[in-house]
């Protein structure tokens, strides 16, 4: 690929780095990346995707853009409050690097519409906010044989994990079976989260699908990152296939999309 002197510019910083160079900048404007949800942790994660400049970015949200938004939300401004969050996504990539696609899938994610919108996507990253839209996005992903690199936040914690169960490493449901009870675990919106929090979360998680989109460094498959902003620290839990795993053990029970049929994400 030619690069222009624009972008040569713009990408000096990558294409600097011995792991990107030319090869890898080339790599990333070739990439097709899906982001669900254009909240807390989509934000982050769209806004870096597109200075890194990664070519195709889908985003998927049904939402509009609301004051309560703003706390956490960065890709949103003010002056588009009552504007669909995607359109504000896609208004907010346009901002920052021209070379940069965004498609919006301005509609709410269910078994009906989740495969053939994974379809032209190389890499998935979730970053919606409910349990049951995660397992949907999951399941969805390991039979796409998708990369899925998944992030959650809650009040001052986080979560990161990358799940590639086609190339032999653990899926979501190794680590959490099935979703928990209703009402169990509070969302964002019932328990606050500290708006940098999702900030880290999505940073860390944007990280992650450039190098999977490279190829480089230790990515985060088999291991689950857990972040605690009061304490300011970080650990690492290894996580293995289940060998149980309803989805992707040999003694998987879920077959196909059909049990998310009835569950509204």
């Amino acid at each position: 690929m030619d690069f222009t002197e624009d972008q040569i510019h713009r990408y000096a910083r990558h294409i600097l780095l011995q792991e990107v160079g030319g090869v890898g900048q080339e790599a990333l404007l070739n990439a097709k990346v899906l982001v669900v949800g254009a909240g807390g942790l989509g934000s982050p994660v769209i806004l870096y995707l597109a200075a890194a400049g990664v070519g195709t970015i889908g985003v998927i949200d049904d939402d509009q853009v609301d004051l309560s938004n703003l706390q956490r939300q960065i890709a949103h401004t003010t002056d588009r409050i009552g504007t669909p969050k995607t359109t504000s996504a896609r208004k907010a990539v346009a901002a920052i690097n021209p070379d940069v696609k965004l498609i919006e899938h301005q509609t709410r994610l269910d078994a009906n519409n989740i495969t053939e919108l994974m379809n032209d996507y190389d890499i998935i990253a979730d970053g919606s906010d409910n349990f049951p839209t995660r397992f949907l996005i999951n399941d969805a992903c390991f039979f796409g044989k998708k990369t899925l690199v998944s992030a959650a936040v809650l009040r001052f914690d986080g979560q990161l994990s990358t799940y590639k169960p086609h190339s032999g490493g653990p899926c979501y449901r190794c680590l959490y079976p099935e979703p928990p009870p209703e009402g169990q675990i509070p969302t964002c919106q019932e328990a606050g989260v500290l708006g940098a929090v999702a900030g880290v979360m999505g940073t860390l998680q944007a990280t992650e699908v450039v190098k999977e989109i490279l190829d480089i460094g230790e990515g985060m498959a088999g291991r689950l990152l857990i972040y605690d902003a009061l304490a300011a620290t970080m650990r690492h839990i290894k996580i293995n296939p289940d060998p149980a795993c309803p989805l992707c053990s040999d003694k998987a029970v879920i077959k196909d999309l059909s049990a998310h049929q009835q569950v509204a994400p």
